[in-house]
């Protein structure tokens, strides 16, 4: 979608002159006569940089200025006169404009005009969003939520923010649940506080007690030190149990008993201590199932799950992707000092149809992977490989053998190892490792296996660097991490040292 640019001028020749070349360069362009309709346009919404004439009946330039900033201060003015006079120009600048130029410009001049302002709209708006993250005001109005679906878990969310109840969380992994946790704390009477997260799948097993409650100095091998525990870091705060269906069931009892009575228990200490916090967990799995089968206990889920609170996929909230997308773009135009306008229609339509099974994550990566690669003014299909289907792939692309011996009928040969990129060491005996796709019968083997035997052929070639067969497969590492749990892959033995 293109960029729309505001044209402030009461001199109508200059008005179409400066359309024209916003258009032929792919923006969208509108005309307001006076600093009176430039404003109430600007009050609508939708304009993503103004060009603003300095002189002008009635409402002038400094004047219309002013009055845009105060109502948008993250809105780039791009100021235009007629006379150059250093004193109007830094009046401007001192105003809030973020570039100036003498009229009649060159069109060339206005395009990076336009570009710059509007990395300056990325940089603020990405400098925004990190000040309210670090201070914990990161809350409801912040997130992108047209939606039917998601605009339910906005109302049920800011409803529990006015309470201490405790919450439960429920949606695929990737969906924003801690997200909507953070816009929960904000907009409760705890704003400002502690916001403490802990993703309770990933504390290793022996530590999960000392990581939630704390230690003191001595209490076993290697507590060289007290620590306080997650529960005590939140103190006053907010503590996010994420991934609470992890929890080991011996440790289950013990945070029960942390909720009921208000205080934990270190380890190794001789009295519990007291602490008030305000609960918020959540789970990509069924916690209702986990206690038929005795993998969660009943008396915490009923403690957990007061107001539950089901984030959507973004399957479900298909109309909330155009405004993700854009606000990717800008977040990673900042971060790697890129400028990429957009995303064309059809790659929109495209990213709205695919089915992301990823959700807000995997969208959030493939945006962040092609904004990286890009250098057009806006994101096509192709630079979409894995969506679009137009890089090559493993079909399209049959691989082939480098070994002298007469592969097996049923097999794709391996590639050869000097077509990958420190496959093997110099001098190192070329070991090639085929992936069959049919079984002994003749018939297809299943997706599952024919994917761990790539993985872990894949593994091989690169010595373990997974980093790197994240990237050649085109999976973030946290999915290939999961999938080499799931397929109880050996990574160790061919891992390099570093």
């Amino acid at each position: 979608m293109a960029k729309t640019v505001l044209i402030v001028d009461d001199d109508p020749t200059q008005r179409r002159l400066m359309q024209a070349v916003l258009e032929k360069q792919g923006h969208l362009a509108e005309t307001a006569e006076d600093g009176e309709a430039g404003l109430e346009r600007v009050k609508r919404g939708g304009v993503d940089v103004v060009m603003l004439d300095m002189v002008m009946p009635g409402m002038d330039g400094i004047e219309t200025l002013e009055a845009i900033k105060a109502r948008n201060p993250d809105l780039p003015v791009i100021v235009l006169t007629a006379h150059g006079g250093i004193e109007t120009v830094v009046k401007a600048m001192r105003a809030g404009a973020v570039d100036f130029f003498v009229k009649p410009a060159s069109p060339e001049r206005i395009a990076v005009s336009i570009r710059n302002a509007l990395k300056v709209k990325d940089l603020s708006g990405e400098v925004t969003r990190l000040k309210k993250r670090t201070t914990g005001a990161l809350g409801f109005s912040d997130m992108i939520a047209g939606a039917p679906a998601m605009r339910q878990v906005v109302r049920l969310g800011e409803r529990a923010a006015k309470s201490n109840i405790p919450i439960l969380i429920t949606g695929e992994s990737g969906v924003g649940k801690e997200l909507v946790a953070r816009a929960i704390a904000a907009g409760s009477d705890r704003a400002g506080r502690p916001f403490v997260a802990v993703n309770c799948g990933a504390i290793p097993e022996n530590l999960v007690e000392s990581t939630l409650f704390g230690h003191e100095k001595g209490s076993f091998t290697g507590a060289v030190a007290k620590h306080l525990g997650k529960f005590q870091e939140a103190d006053g705060g907010t503590l996010f149990l994420d991934e609470i269906g992890e929890l080991p069931l011996d440790m289950q009892v013990k945070l029960l008993r942390a909720l009921q009575e208000g205080e934990v228990d270190p380890v190794g200490s001789k009295r519990p201590v007291k602490v008030d916090v305000r609960i918020v967990s959540a789970t990509n799995r069924d916690l209702a199932e986990q206690v038929k089968t005795g993998a969660f206990r009943e008396d915490l889920f009923y403690r957990l799950n007061v107001f539950p609170i089901e984030v959507p996929s973004l399957r479900e909230r298909t109309e909330d992707i155009p405004a993700l997308v854009r606000h990717f773009i800008a977040r990673f135009n900042a971060q790697e000092g890129k400028s990429v306008l957009d995303a064309t229609a059809e790659t929109m339509h495209m990213l709205a149809n695919h089915d992301w099974k990823g959700n807000v994550r995997q969208l959030e990566n493939a945006v962040f992977r092609a904004v990286v690669l890009s250098d057009s003014d806006y994101l096509t299909e192709e630079d979409f490989p894995q969506i679009s289907g137009l890089a090559p792939t493993l079909r399209d692309a049959p691989i082939q053998s480098a070994a002298p011996a007469q592969p097996a009928a049923n097999a794709v040969p391996a590639l050869p190892a000097e077509q990958f990129e420190g496959a093997a060491p110099n001098g190192a005996e070329e070991e090639h490792f085929p992936v069959d796709i049919l079984d002994e019968g003749g018939h297809l083997r299943s997706l599952e296996s024919i994917e761990r035997d790539l993985i872990a052929f894949a593994i091989e070639t690169y010595s373990g660097r997974m980093a790197e067969v994240a990237r050649r497969l085109g999976v973030g590492r946290s999915t290939l991490y999961r999938k080499v749990r799931e397929y109880d892959l050996d990574v160790d033995n061919f891992r390099e040292a570093g």
